[in-house]
C-alpha cells in the first residue's frame, strides 16, 4: 500500500482539471466513504454572470467527490486511477444556493457498489448549512 497523505490535491485522483474540476481536495477517509472540500471559483463553466453556481453544478460536486474517493482508494491500493462517468441521479434535494468561492464540505458515503457500478449518498455543506443531498450513480471504467 502507499501512504497517501490527508489532504490530497483533487488533481492527483480524477482526471478532472480546471475549469470543469469543481472540486479542491480530499481532506478525510473512513474506509469507503470520505469529505471533500470544494471551492469553486467565479471563472467556472458553471457560474452565471453574477458569481452564482448553477444547481446542477452541485451534481457534479457530488459525482466528482466519489470519483476522488475511489481514485484515493485505487492509488492507496497501488492500482491506476480508473474514468467514473455519471449514469444517474436519485432524490436530488437542493436547499440553498452557493456564491462563488463559497468553501463547500462533501460528506460522501459508498452505499452500494455492483461490479463497475456504484452508487454513493452525498451531502454538500457550507459550514453547518445543508446546501443539497442526494444520491448519484457512478460506471467506474
Amino acid at each position: 500500500m502507499t501512504d497517501l497523505a490527508l489532504p490530497c490535491p483533487a488533481e492527483e485522483l480524477i482526471p478532472h482539471r480546471p475549469p470543469m474540476r469543481l472540486i479542491e481536495r480530499l481532506i478525510a477517509i473512513d474506509g469507503k466513504n470520505g469529505i471533500v472540500e470544494a471551492r469553486v471559483g467565479a471563472a467556472a463553466l458553471l457560474t452565471d454572470v453574477d458569481g452564482m453556481l448553477e444547481d446542477v453544478a452541485l451534481v457534479e460536486i457530488m459525482a466528482q467527490s466519489y470519483a476522488t474517493l475511489k481514485g484515493y482508494i485505487d492509488r492507496r491500493d497501488q492500482l491506476p486511477v480508473r474514468q467514473g462517468f455519471l449514469v444517474g441521479i436519485k432524490k436530488m434535494v437542493c436547499h440553498a444556493s452557493v456564491q462563488a468561492d463559497d468553501l463547500l464540505h462533501v460528506h460522501i458515503r459508498t452505499i452500494a457498489e455492483l461490479d463497475s457500478f456504484a452508487v454513493a449518498e452525498g451531502e454538500i455543506r457550507r459550514g453547518d448549512e445543508l446546501i443539497a443531498a442526494g444520491d448519484v450513480k457512478v460506471w467506474i471504467n
